[in-house]
């Protein structure tokens, strides 16, 4: 192995490293080079028309905030009125479980027909220390959380910020990179660099169309099932989606159990099950093929293991780095298998195939 092979080895094991230690603060500025990776190309058609870089910054800048704003103000109420119905619909739930689901806790817990208050009321004597403790244990995440919830509240305030001087000074970022690379390998690097940029920005952007359009498809099918937390469920399944099946596994999962409680039953358990069905066949047939383009889809095996390992590495933050990683390891396996089949070893020791 080369010497600068050897180097590049060293480099990007400490910058795995580097990236492992500041993992807690680098969301922000992982998110914000999202979006300015998402505004760019509309600033360069800006530029191209004769527009001011600093305008073009402000006017994708502006448009980007609005979108994100209008999202914000139209779902969180709605999301908010969902939230505090089920808040209210609660007992209701808790009656109806109870008196149905008594007699099979009881059959289970080997009290013959029925739930004997008093069996329950020792169990809960037996181990009332391990629920102190519990609660102890709680009550110290509830206190962590309140520290967790000011510093996302500090990281939405600093998203904006970043993104604005991100996206102006991203052309520039770019070619201080490019500088950087190997003169005698230069080309290669760039050549590289492109197809990561084509991959990378379809995926990218198509895979958040993709999440929206199944967000709507799920809520107007759960709307129209009868179910009354269907924006809830239907666009936290969108969101999920991303992750292959991942939100029609959840999606049955909570919106089959919130629709056995509102129906107090399985009847339209069929309808929730088809709605979510549909969403996964539309979402293979039409959505992620003109999307997303099935060039640049990644394989679903590899999509799961990318955001399972960046969780397991970077926890959140590695969840947002798994697919953009994800997609430039396609392009750069790509590029390593074309090595590999016209080398020697593929080919052969006189090179004939």
């Amino acid at each position: 192995m080369e010497t600068r092979q050897v180097w590049l080895l060293i480099w990007l094991a400490a910058g795995g490293w580097l990236l492992y230690l500041l993992a807690p603060i680098l969301t922000p500025f992982i998110v914000s080079a999202l979006l300015a990776y998402l505004g760019d190309p509309l600033v360069d058609r800006l530029e191209a028309r004769r527009v001011p870089r600093a305008l073009a910054v402000t006017l994708v800048f502006c448009v980007i905030l609005g979108v994100l704003l209008l999202l914000l103000l139209i779902l969180v109420p709605r999301v908010e009125s969902q939230l505090t119905h089920l808040a209210e619909k609660l007992p209701v739930y808790a009656a109806w479980l109870r008196g149905h689901a008594e007699p099979y806790l009881g059959e289970w817990l080997g009290a013959g027909g029925g739930l004997d208050p008093e069996m329950l009321r020792k169990a809960l004597a037996e181990h009332w220390q391990s629920a102190g403790g519990m609660l102890a244990g709680l009550w110290q995440s509830f206190s962590a959380s309140g520290a967790a919830l000011l510093g996302w509240i500090a990281n939405l305030l600093l998203i904006p910020v970043l993104t604005f001087y991100l996206l102006r000074d991203w052309d520039e970022l770019v070619a201080a990179v490019q500088a950087l690379l190997p003169r005698d390998r230069a080309a290669l690097w760039s050549r590289l660099a492109r197809e990561s940029d084509e991959v990378l920005g379809a995926f990218l952007r198509g895979q958040v169309l993709v999440m929206f359009a199944l967000g709507v498809i799920y809520t107007t099918g759960l709307w129209v099932v009868g179910l009354d937390f269907a924006l809830l469920i239907g666009m936290f399944a969108g969101l999920v989606s991303f992750v292959p099946y991942l939100g029609l596994i959840v999606g049955i999962l909570v919106a089959g159990i919130a629709s056995i409680l509102q129906f107090q039953g399985p009847d339209q358990l069929l309808w929730v099950v088809l709605v979510f069905v549909v969403g996964q066949l539309l979402e293979g047939t039409v959505l992620t093929p003109r999307l997303v383009g099935e060039r640049i889809g990644l394989h679903p095996v590899a999509v799961i293991f990318a955001v399972m390992a960046g969780g397991q590495l970077y926890g959140f933050f590695g969840i947002l780095l798994a697919l953009p990683v994800a997609a430039v390891g396609m392009v750069l396996l790509r590029h390593l298998l074309e090595t590999y089949r016209a080398s020697r070893l593929y080919c052969g020791q006189n090179g004939n195939g």
